[in-house]
């Protein structure tokens, strides 16, 4: 079966009421996205980090896939598809996505302060000052923030250069390394981005630019791919 890879972004994730951050001037959820997504702001004040990321959880607990999440999900009818996503919710797999790549890590997720192997799933259920990891050291959620490596990234990039098409949904591509995936797409296969927004960084012309938001641009993209290649 032909493979389809999807790149996917906050913009699909806002259509269920998640909110995105680069639309909020600094701020997110009235945090300095500074103070809340990067090693700095968590070695400086743990308890505030632990706060608002407990806070997404609460949202993320009643939040739904949105039908951009299940129209990906219908994808695996037919073709062979990755998921690669920006975000740190899991509505992917709650659609029904089999196969996800999560670049920034998992909400549902926490990890040791000292050792990034060293997982637990959490759910929903917030992280105190004082939950330890079985190493001894502090529960941290299990995030990628701004300073830190993005250890999925190379696998990423090996599964867009064998893709057979191409779906970017619901992001400006302005937060590497994950905006430089593109780079690594084969010029004669199918490109697609869904989204209401021009991108960030210069995309070739035979990309075709579905200017609708997720949940109302992938489903009529999905049916279109079915009925083409069927």
């Amino acid at each position: 079966m032909p493979h389809i890879v999807v790149l996917s972004g906050a913009g699909i994730s806002a259509d269920s009421g998640l909110a995105t951050f680069r639309g909020a001037g600094g701020l997110w959820e009235g945090y300095d996205i500074t103070e809340v997504a990067s090693i700095e702001g968590w070695h400086r004040d743990k308890e505030k980090v632990l706060e608002f990321y407990n806070k997404r959880r609460e949202q993320l607990a009643k939040a739904e896939p949105n039908s951009g999440h299940f129209a990906i999900a219908s994808l695996e009818d037919e073709f062979t598809v990755t998921v690669i996503t920006q975000n740190i919710d899991n509505l992917h797999e709650r659609a029904g996505s089999t196969n996800v790549l999560h670049l920034h890590g998992l909400l549902s997720e926490a990890r040791s302060d000292n050792d990034p192997d060293l997982i637990t799933e959490i759910g929903t259920a917030p992280i105190r000052l004082g939950d330890k990891a079985s190493d001894g050291t502090q529960l941290r959620p299990n995030v990628v923030w701004f300073g830190e490596p993005v250890p999925m990234i190379e696998i990423a990039a090996e599964a867009v250069m064998n893709a057979d098409m191409f779906i970017v949904v619901g992001t400006s591509l302005a937060v590497y390394p994950a905006a430089s995936l593109v780079h690594y797409v084969e010029d004669d296969i199918p490109k697609f981005l869904v989204d209401p927004s021009k991108t960030e960084i210069h995309l070739t012309d035979d990309w075709k630019h579905i200017k609708q938001t997720a949940a109302v641009g992938l489903p009529k993209l999905t049916r279109k791919l079915s009925k083409k290649y069927r």
